[in-house]
């Protein structure tokens, strides 16, 4: 019975984070620098065989710091104005590791091509720069959430397993004590 439930629940849900993924054009980026002091920014993305392309220059901050801290974790979020509300957006989260492309590989070519496609001569162009790198962000592991009560863990090998988040069972009405 539980296998036919979530082979439901996966049919249902990864299909919806594909749409949501393809629709997304920019990754929040939670990065660390060298001491573990965070980071927030974001890059333009692409979706590859082995995780998201970005095009990310050196002088950046979070171009540092993906120099020297390779785990960070990402996000796409939905739009606020397509939100029913703010407080439950839509959400992606990964926690990933990057790798960095080097230029003469084939997985460099692989990725500014993908890149290319989803947003024209730019990517093509950066990557000509010296100080522009492409990473490779491999998730692991991930977490959607549709809404209130509604957050499912994303894993497996190929991150194909979905399943609802279950936490203590006391839900969002009873007040935290300390």
């Amino acid at each position: 019975m539980d296998n036919q439930k979530d082979q439901r629940l996966r049919e249902r849900l990864l299909p919806e984070i594909e749409e949501f993924k393809t629709k997304a054009q920019t990754l929040m980026l939670a990065t660390l620098d060298r001491e573990g002091v965070p980071n927030v920014s974001y890059a333009p993305f692409a979706q590859g065989a082995e995780g998201f392309y970005i095009l990310i220059s050196d002088m950046a901050r979070h171009g540092m710091n993906l120099k020297v801290n390779k785990a960070l974790s990402v996000m796409l979020v939905q739009d606020e104005s397509e939100a029913k509300t703010v407080f439950a957006r839509k959400r992606l989260t990964f926690d990933v590791q990057a790798q960095h492309v080097a230029r003469e590989s084939e997985g460099f070519a692989a990725g500014i091509a993908a890149l290319e496609s989803r947003f024209g001569d730019m990517a093509e162009n950066l990557s000509k720069l010296a100080d522009f790198n492409l990473y490779c962000l491999r998730p692991s592991k991930g977490l959607f959430v549709k809404g209130f009560g509604q957050a499912f863990a994303i894993g497996g090998d190929d991150l194909n397993q979905v399943s609802w988040m279950i936490g203590d069972g006391k839900g969002h009405g009873h007040a935290r004590t300390a």
